[in-house]
């Protein structure tokens, strides 16, 4: 090979090189993308990008800077979050880094087991083509596998930033080291080139190693942070299964009721009947007013104070009214049960009971008048369901994005359950929770949209 064929497979080889990186990071991102052209978009950003490095002789670590800011700014239209977006640029370059201090071992390695020739000059240009060729093809290898192996473990998850903090600072030293050992492996020194593991042979193994942890590590954290996410959704899923039963018992306690109350009234109503007739004969006529009035309080106590068409849903809503009542709770009601039959009335009562029990928890503690309020509208094939409280100080929103208490007693990580329990419930349906607050107004809205198969 001469010397301008050298050169021409240089150029090649950089373009090459910049190609399969690429094509390494479309592989990556394409299985979170939106939409059929996402890798065509990402292919594009990175050779663009790359193009106008090159074109513009920009600083070595420019490249890497500016793909990951085009990638940010384009994550919303590409359908991926930006703090996973920017996580998974900090993955794929220390990936990236990990894999080539690896591939440069054994480019090293390889270049000092084979043999060195000096002439013909011809014959030194192909040994060096072969083994940057050889280098190339190991790094791409290297690269390919070690990004497989961690989209495997990636799906779309909802990631916070406080999350991406911690996820993120292995792969971001893992950057850091890779780019100083870049600058450490080769320097000119009396115009001479001399390499670090020339110097320091130990080198060669240390710092694959090195680099090869810090890529474990940051492939172990992913792991991690699954684990404890899927802990946190099962451990969700029980308490939600708990509630639910809480939900069943006190309507089974409430019917209980009802029925005693009922069975004493009708063996107590001979016994009335007497009284009245008399107190009749007998011309006591303001202690005949006061005995009926004492039994129509009586007979009051077995009437369903709300009226809604649902007989669960008054159960429901008559139990959250004297809850109310006896906290001092202004409970305003306009609910109407649908016309439409495509909704299960338990389904329902458990979104009541759930996000009525949360607005009273959050109405309790404030001072002043407290008030919560509660409407049921369908509208054509869609049920709204929207409840009102007012509440104090600045709200703090969490991952999924429900609210966040502050309180640190006993009992408060549970906080939010009742709005996880309600958006799970709206899904049955696929229908959908909205949070969001007016003010000092806080407000909880689930759509339903009517179901076929639902009795």
């Amino acid at each position: 090979m001469s010397e301008t064929a050298f050169r021409l497979f240089n150029q090649g080889f950089a373009l090459t090189a910049e190609l399969l990186y690429a094509a390494a990071l479309t592989l990556f991102l394409r299985p979170l993308l939106r939409g059929r052209g996402g890798w065509a978009a990402v292919l594009l950003t990175d050779l663009t990008v790359w193009l106008l490095c090159e074109g513009l002789s920009l600083p070595p670590g420019s490249l890497s800077v500016l793909l990951g800011a085009a990638l940010l700014l384009g994550a919303r239209p590409l359908g991926v979050d930006r703090p996973l977006m920017l996580l998974l640029m900090l993955l794929f370059l220390n990936t990236r880094i990990s894999s080539g201090l690896i591939a440069e071992s054994i480019y090293y390695v390889a270049e000092r087991l084979l043999p060195t020739p000096t002439e013909p000059i011809e014959t030194v240009f192909l040994q060096a083509a072969v083994l940057v060729s050889s280098f190339l093809l190991t790094h791409a290898l290297l690269l390919c596998g070690m990004v497989l192996l961690l989209r495997r473990r990636l799906g779309r998850p909802a990631l916070h930033w406080r999350e991406l903090c911690c996820l993120g600072l292995l792969p971001a030293a893992g950057i850091l080291f890779g780019q100083m050992m870049a600058r450490l492996l080769f320097e000119v020194k009396d115009g001479m080139p001399l390499q670090l593991y020339d110097r320091h042979p130990a080198f060669a193994a240390v710092v694959p190693l090195l680099a090869l942890l810090f890529y474990l590590g940051a492939y172990l954290s992913i792991v991690l942070w699954q684990g404890l996410e899927r802990l946190r959704g099962e451990r969700e899923t029980y308490f939600v299964e708990c509630q639910q039963a809480l939900v069943l018992r006190e309507r089974m306690e409430e019917a209980e009721r009802f029925f005693r109350q009922t069975s004493a009234l009708k063996h107590e109503l001979r016994g009335h009947a007497m009284n009245l007739r008399g107190l009749a004969q007998s011309g006591q006529w303001e202690e005949l007013e006061q005995y009926l009035r004492r039994l129509d309080e009586s007979v009051q106590e077995l009437t369903l104070t709300t009226q809604t068409g649902s007989s669960v849903a008054d159960v429901v809503l008559s139990d959250k009214a004297r809850q109310c009542a006896a906290l001092g709770i202004d409970l305003q009601l306009d609910f109407r049960w649908p016309e439409a039959k495509g909704y299960d009335a338990f389904d329902v009562g458990i979104i009541l009971q759930n996000l009525l029990q949360n607005a009273i928890e959050a109405t309790v503690p404030l001072e002043g008048r407290r008030w919560i309020s509660l409407t049921g509208q369908q509208r054509g094939n869609f049920f709204l369901i929207e409840v009102k409280n007012p509440f104090q100080g600045t709200l703090t929103w969490g991952i999924e994005g429900l609210p966040v208490t502050s309180k640190t007693e006993e009992g408060a990580s549970l906080h939010g359950i009742g709005l996880a329990n309600a958006r799970r419930e709206a899904e049955k349906y696929m229908g959908e929770l909205e949070l969001h607050t007016d003010g000092q107004t806080f407000c909880a809205a689930v759509l339903l949209q009517e179901r076929s198969d639902a009795t």
